[in-house]
């Protein structure tokens, strides 16, 4: 993970990031120089490592022009824990909603299971040499020396077992020995794969449990089925599986004994407090209008009171222990169609010292999003029609009227940025989409320019109709 942090400067973070999100450059470096600042603090001097407290960020724009997908990216960059939460989820004190320290205990529950896949693969080829031990267990028992005395030779001043037996035990070890290596090649080789064995798995005891009230077992750091899980005895279950099958359901039994869970759980821990990534999305919808302070802005200002400690450098108690949030770098979204980030509290607004504002999305733009990044939905479209024996070809001049289309209704009606890319294409393609493969022949569809207007012009010029269905 060291390695991976020191490898991406802001520039090739930026460059990653262009792959996927068109545009928002500003907004692009901001999160890049963050991101780099997690690793240069690691290779500060201790004395002052600790002072050295992340920039949090807020990210002002409308819907649908990367805000999410900038993060998200972000996070897979750098191998690192995040979450993305939205703060219109949280109420005051949990009351009907969830409390605000959970964000920190579903991000380290994150953290763990990456830890522990990440260890997982570490011991994969040791689990898969214990389980085809015991499937060659279950398949060749291994040879039992018998336990009843060994008739005895009386000499006049030693007892000697009788060469025999002896003789006889030794062989029909070698044999058994030699079956297994015989019969271990054909494991390894697959051409055991579809025949059927019994073995026994472990069971896991299934605890259901319902708490009354806003607070669950989860916000309270208790994992009820762990406890639950020791009180019990482990049971063991009878099952009946062809080996491949079963060889995935051992290696997986094998590999959970080979891992430390408390080394896993002190890493999980460490990478939280050093690299998780919070993202709050909406955190306009529980800013103030003003601080007129009637009716639900009470509540709204609670949530913000209740995230300022968390944002500040708190300790969460999760079951896993005991998470620092000082470094943990917060991002936080919003469109502020109605409020503005000034309408946040003082304190909060003094926690996200980092304000960038995203651009709209242009027609250049549209044509940008629907050809450059490598999950474009124009691929997307034709790789799925492809899977049929369609192929699908989108003329330059048919993609730069649906650019067109595209910022016109998002003009008139709503502004909701790339998402509405993902209406006009579904309503383009629809007869397309729904005549393959049964009447559709399997051909070439090729979609110009006039092919957009004949399909979206009628829709596009009455307004009160693609208020519906644009």
């Amino acid at each position: 993970m060291t390695d991976t942090m020191k490898a991406l400067t802001p520039t090739k973070i930026v460059k990653e990031l262009d792959k996927f999100i068109i545009g928002q450059t500003e907004a692009k470096r901001a999160v890049a120089i963050a991101l780099r600042n997690r690793w240069r603090r690691q290779q500060v001097e201790d004395s002052l490592r600790e002072e050295i407290l992340p920039n949090n960020i807020i990210l002002i724009g409308p819907t649908g022009v990367g805000k999410t997908e900038i993060s998200r990216r972000l996070a897979k960059l750098a191998e690192a824990p995040f979450i993305k939460v939205e703060a219109s989820k949280f109420t005051e004190v949990g009351y009907v909603g969830r409390d605000v320290e959970s964000m920190v205990r579903d991000l380290t529950d994150r953290a763990v299971n990456m830890v522990k896949e990440e260890k997982t693969l570490e011991v994969q080829s040791k689990a898969e040499e214990l389980a085809d031990e015991r499937i060659l267990d279950i398949l060749i028992p291994p040879v039992r020396r018998p336990h009843q005395p060994i008739h005895q030779v009386q000499t006049q001043n030693n007892v000697q077992p009788q060469p025999q037996q002896q003789q006889e035990t030794v062989s029909e070890e070698y044999q058994n020995q030699k079956t297994r290596e015989w019969m271990k090649q054909k494991l390894k080789n697959g051409e055991m794969d579809d025949k059927v064995i019994e073995f026994d798995s472990q069971a896991t005891p299934t605890v259901g449990m319902q708490v009354l009230g806003p607070v669950g077992l989860d916000d309270m750091g208790i994992n009820i089925q762990e406890i639950m899980g020791n009180l019990m005895p482990k049971k063991r279950k009878k099952r009946k599986t062809t080996i491949a099958d079963a060889k995935k359901i051992i290696v997986q039994e094998e590999a959970q004994k080979l891992i430390d869970m408390d080394a896993v759980q002190r890493e999980a821990i460490k990478r939280v407090e050093d690299s998780g990534i919070v993202f709050i999305d909406e955190i306009d919808k529980v800013a103030g209008n003003g601080g007129k302070g009637q009716g639900p802005d009470v509540s709204r200002e609670g949530v913000q009171r209740d995230l300022l400690p968390i944002v500040e450098g708190t300790n969460v108690n999760t079951k896993y222990g005991v998470v620092r949030t000082d470094h943990i770098l917060f991002i936080a979204s919003g469109a502020f169609h109605v409020s503005k980030p000034s309408d946040l509290i003082p304190e909060l607004q003094g926690r996200f010292p980092i304000r960038v504002e995203l651009n709209s999305l242009s027609e250049e733009d549209f044509v940008q999003i629907l050809t450059t990044p490598q999950n474009a939905l124009l691929k997307q479209y034709c790789a799925l029609l492809e899977t049929e024996g369609v192929k699908l070809k989108f003329t330059e001049d048919g993609i730069r009227e649906i650019a067109r289309v595209a910022t016109e209704v998002n003009e008139q009606v709503e502004n909701i940025g790339a998402r509405r890319l993902h209406t006009i294409l579904t309503t383009l393609l629809d007869e397309i989409l729904f005549d393959v493969p049964d009447k559709l022949p399997k051909e070439k569809v090729q979609v110009t320019a006039e092919f957009v207007k004949e399909k979206l012009d009628k829709i596009v010029k009455n307004r009160d109709l693609s208020k519906f269905i644009l």
